[in-house]
Order: structure tokens, then sequence, then C-alpha cells
């Protein structure tokens, strides 16, 4: 069984760039830098660019999926 979450060893984990997680959120490379910088979506820095979990990036809307949901 394999996952891709924290618990996961580094070798099995999928990371993205900003740019593939805008993409894949449908929004700008700079929705996705201040939702890193707020620690809102982890992050690894690697020299000056950063590299997101796939996971992180699942959890992070299905979570707000969730939320959205309750408030309507």
């Amino acid at each position: 069984m394999t996952t891709n979450g924290p618990e996961a060893p580094l070798g099995e984990v999928r990371f993205l760039t900003v740019a593939e997680v805008a993409t894949a959120m449908r929004v700008s490379k700079m929705t996705v830098y201040r939702l890193v910088h707020a620690g809102t979506l982890p992050a690894v820095q690697v020299g000056r660019s950063f590299r997101i979990p796939e996971s992180a990036v699942h959890e992070y809307l299905r979570e707000s999926y969730v939320r959205g949901m309750e408030a309507g």
C-alpha cells in the first residue's frame, strides 16, 4: 500500500511546482504563494522556489469544499 501523505517515504511523495498547483486549482501563482506564505498550504523551499506535496493540495481543496458546503 502506498500513501501520498506526510507519513509516506519521501520517495513516494509527489511534489508539485507553484505553477502546477496554480493550474490545478485554477488560480494565479500569486494566490498559491500567498497560501504558502500564510502557512495554509504546506511547502518545501528548494533554493528560491517552493514545492508543494500533491497530497497537501488535495487536502486543502477537500477542506475548502467541505467548509463551502457547510456555509451554504
